[in-house]
C-alpha cells in the first residue's frame, strides 16, 4: 500500500535551483536512502515531504490521518520539562494516567478509605488503558540510544547537544508515526546504539526515508537508493555500495550514448554542407529536419564529481622517534563521575589507533589528555616522543573563532601566507570566491569541520589526534580523509564511530567502556568479530598447563588445583553450548524483527527488549569464554 507519492516536485530558493521534476512513492515497510553532496537540497526535500515546506512545482501526496515523524538536525526539544516528559508528550491518555497515579500515591499516605479507593481506582485504570505497557516502550528506547534510568528524570534543559540530539531521535521513534524521516540519525549515537537502530528500522512497520554520510547505516537499513541531482532524480533498488557500482554504470552508457549521438550529429551535417547545393539537396534538407527534430541527449550529471575534487593531503613532516606517546596511570572523572582510572597505553610509530567505547566512557577525554589538554585533577602523566608535530582536531570545533573569516583562520596558522595564496588554499577544501570572506559563524556544521582540517593539514605532522572527524562531513569528503591518512607517512589516535572510517583507518583498536580497557590488534572488523562472535573450538583437547615441579606443593593442593582446572574445563564446555544455542536463538528473534509485526508496537517492543537482554548474556558469556580460553592456550 502506498503512504506517500513525491509527484513532480521541483524546489529552489530565488534563481537557485536545487532539484527539479522529483518522482517516487513509498509504502509501508519501504526503507529509501537519499544522498546527495551537502548543499544539494536533501534536507529540503526531507521538509517538504513533512509538510514544512511548499515546493515551487509538483506535490506531496499522503492520506490526511497518516502520522509523520521528522528527526530534523535543527529541531531543539522543549527545555522546559524533563527527559520522560518529553518522549511522553504524544500519549497524553497515558500522561494524564500516571500524573493521576502519582496524585492518588500521594493522597493515600493519610490512610483514609476515600484516599486509598480513589488509589486504587487510579491504579486500575492506569493498567487498563496500558499505560505501563507505554510507559516501557518509551523507556526501552530511551535506553537503547543512550540514556540511562536515572536520566529520564533529568531535565532537557540540563543536557548537553548530543544528549538532546538524541532525545530527539527517540522521541520521533517512540511516537510510532506511520513514516519516518530522518535526518543523520546517527550524528550523536554511538557504534552499539547505531545497531540497534538499524534492527529497530528493519522491524519498523512503516515507510522510513533516510539522510545520512554513515555508508554502513545505510547498507544496514536501506534496500533503496535515491540520488537527488540538480536536473536527474535517480532511483535505484540496491543498497547504497550497490548503487555506487550501479550508478557509475550507467555514467558510462550514457556518456557512450551521447558521444555516439555527438558522432552522428556531425556525420549528418557534414553530409548537408556537402549536398545542399547539389544533387542531393533533397535528401540534404530531409537530414536537416531530421536533426531539427532529434531529441539532443544532455551531458550525464555527475552530482559527486565536485565533491571529489576535495585537496585533501599532509604535508610530509620528520621522522618522530619509535615511541610516540607512553602513558601511565592515566584516569580522568567529569561532572562527579569517575570516566576511567589506572590506563597504560604506548602508541609507536606509524601506529593507526582507534579509541571505541559508549557514548560517555571517556573517549574524547582521553584523546584530550593524550594532546596534553587535561584538566586540574586528572592523574597520571604522557610522554611525547622526541621530534614530534602533533595536530588535534576537536569535534566541537573550539579552535574557531565564529567572529572571524575563513582567510584570517588560515592566517592565523600561517601568518606568512599572503590573503590570495590563503584564498587559493581554501579553494582546495570547497571554499570558493568570496566563501573564503565568511565569517566562521556563519558556516555550516560540514563547512566548519572542512575549515579545521584545511588548519590542520596547513603544516607537516607526524602525530594526529583525531575526534570524531568525519562528524558533518558529507560521504565523498570522508572518503577522501580516509585516503589521505591512508596515505599518511606518520602515527594516528582517532575517535570516531563512523565504522567504514574506522575499518579504514585503524589497525589497532583500545576499547573502554565503563572504566575497563582492552587492545586489541587489527581493524575494527576483526576487532568486532573477535570480541561478539568468537569461534568457540573445544579446550578439552588443549594442551594442559605444565604441572608444578615434584615436591614443591602437596598432595591436596594437587587434587585441589586438578579440581579446579576440571571445573574450568566444563565451564567452557558449558559456555560453548549455551553461545551457541543463543546464537541461534538470537538470529530468529533478529529475523522476526527484520519481519516486523505490522502495528503491534508491544510485540515489537517486548521481542527488542529480549534481543538485546539474550545479546547482553551472550556477550558476557563470551568474554567468560574467552578469559577461560587463554588459561588453556
Amino acid at each position: 500500500m502506498t503512504i506517500v507519492q513525491v509527484d513532480h516536485v521541483t524546489f529552489g530558493y530565488g534563481v537557485d535551483l536545487l532539484f527539479e521534476d522529483v518522482c517516487f512513492t513509498l509504502a509501508a515497510g519501504e526503507r529509501l536512502a537519499l544522498v546527495a553532496p551537502n548543499g544539494q537540497g536533501k534536507s529540503s526535500l526531507m521538509r517538504i515531504i513533512a509538510g514544512e515546506l511548499q515546493p515551487d512545482e509538483g506535490r506531496v501526496l499522503m492520506p490526511r490521518s497518516m502520522r509523520v515523524g521528522y528527526l530534523h538536525q535543527s529541531h531543539e526539544p522543549d527545555p522546559s520539562g524533563t527527559v520522560m516528559e518529553v518522549l511522553m508528550k504524544p500519549f497524553s491518555a497515558a500522561r494524564e494516567a500516571r500524573h493521576a497515579l502519582t496524585e492518588a500515591e500521594h493522597g493515600a499516605a493519610t490512610g483514609l478509605p476515600a484516599d486509598l479507593d480513589r488509589l486504587a481506582h487510579a491504579q486500575e485504570h492506569y493498567q487498563r488503558i496500558g499505560a505501563d505497557g507505554v510507559e516501557r516502550e518509551v523507556s526501552t528506547i530511551a535506553t537503547r540510544v543512550g540514556f540511562s534510568d536515572a536520566d529520564l528524570e533529568r531535565s532537557v534543559a540540563s543536557l548537553s547537544g548530543g544528549e538532546r540530539g538524541r532525545l530527539q531521535l527517540a522521541a520521533v521513534l517512540a511516537a510510532k508515526p506511520d513514516l519516518l524521516l530522518l535526518d543523520e540519525p546517527t550524528n550523536h549515537l554511538d557504534i552499539e546504539s547505531t545497531e540497534w537502530l538499524e534492527a529497530f528500522l528493519r522491524g519498523f512497520p512503516g515507510a522510513v526515508v533516510v539522510v545520512s554520510h554513515d555508508r554502513a547505516f545505510l547498507d544496514a537499513t536501506c534496500p533503496r537508493t535515491a540520488e537527488l541531482g540538480l536536473f536527474r532524480f535517480r532511483l535505484y533498488e540496491a543498497p547504497y555500495s550497490t548503487y555506487l557500482t550501479l550508478r557509475e554504470e550507467d555514467l558510462a552508457r550514457e556518456r557512450r550514448e551521447l558521444e555516439l549521438q555527438r558522432a552522428e550529429i556531425a556525420k549528418t551535417e557534414d553530409f548537408i554542407r556537402r549536398n545542399l547545393a547539389g544533387q542531393g539537396t533533397n535528401q540534404a534538407k530531409s537530414r536537416r529536419k531530421m536533426l531539427d527534430k532529434l531529441v539532443r541527449i544532455e551531458r550525464p550529471e555527475d552530482i559527486w564529481a565536485d565533491a571529489k575534487k576535495l585537496g585533501m593531503r599532509f604535508a610530509p613532516g620528520r621522522r618522530s622517534g619509535e615511541i610516540v606517546i607512553e602513558a601511565k596511570g592515566l584516569g580522568a572523572a567529569r561532572g562527579g563521575r569517575r570516566l576511567f582510572q589506572g590506563i597504560d597505553l604506548q602508541v609507536r610509530r606509524l601506529e593507526r589507533l582507534a579509541i571505541v567505547g559508549p557514548n560517555g566512557s571517556g573517549k574524547s577525554t582521553l584523546l584530550k589528555r593524550l594532546a596534553g589538554l587535561g584538566e586540574p585533577g586528572d592523574e597520571g602523566e604522557v610522554r611525547l616522543g622526541t621530534n614530534l608535530d602533533m595536530g588535534y582536531f576537536d569535534q566541537h570545533l573550539e579552535s574557531l573563532d565564529p567572529r572571524r573569516s575563513c582567510v584570517e583562520q588560515i592566517r592565523a596558522v600561517r601568518p606568512d601566507m599572503v590573503v590570495d595564496a590563503a584564498r587559493q588554499y581554501l579553494s582546495r577544501f570547497r571554499f570558493f570566491g568570496d566563501d573564503a570572506f565568511r565569517a566562521v559563524g556563519s558556516l555550516s556544521g560540514g563547512e566548519r569541520t572542512r575549515l579545521a582540517l584545511a588548519r590542520l593539514l596547513l603544516v607537516p605532522r607526524n602525530l594526529l589526534l583525531l575526534d570524531e572527524p568525519t562528524n558533518h562531513l558529507d560521504i565523498p569528503a570522508s572518503e577522501i580523509l580516509e585516503e589521505a591518512l591512508a596515505n599518511f607517512d606518520g602515527t594516528v589516535v582517532v575517535v570516531s564511530h563512523d565504522r567504514r572510517f574506522l575499518d579504514r583507518v585503524a589497525t589497532r583498536v583500545f576499547h573502554l567502556d565503563d572504566g575497563v580497557v582492552t587492545l586489541y590488534p587489527g581493524t575494527y572488523s576483526e576487532f568486532v568479530a573477535r570480541n561478539r562472535r568468537p569461534k568457540v573450538e573445544p579446550v578439552v583437547a588443549a594442551a594442559a598447563p605444565a604441572a608444578a615441579p615434584v615436591g614443591k606443593e602437596s598432595h591436596e593442593e594437587r587434587r585441589k588445583r586438578s579440581r579446579e582446572e576440571e571445573r574450568k574445563k566444563k565451564r567452557v564446555t558449558d559456555l560453548e553450548r549455551m553461545i551457541a544455542e543463543s546464537e541461534a536463538t538470537l538470529t530468529t528473534l533478529r529475523a522476526e524483527l527484520t519481519e516486523g509485526y505490522g502495528n503491534d508496537w508491544a510485540k515489537l517492543a517486548k521481542r527488542a527488549e529480549e534481543e538485546r537482554v539474550l545479546a547482553a548474556k551472550v556477550d558476557t558469556w563470551t568474554e567468560e569464554w574467552m578469559k577461560l580460553s587463554e588459561e588453556f592456550a
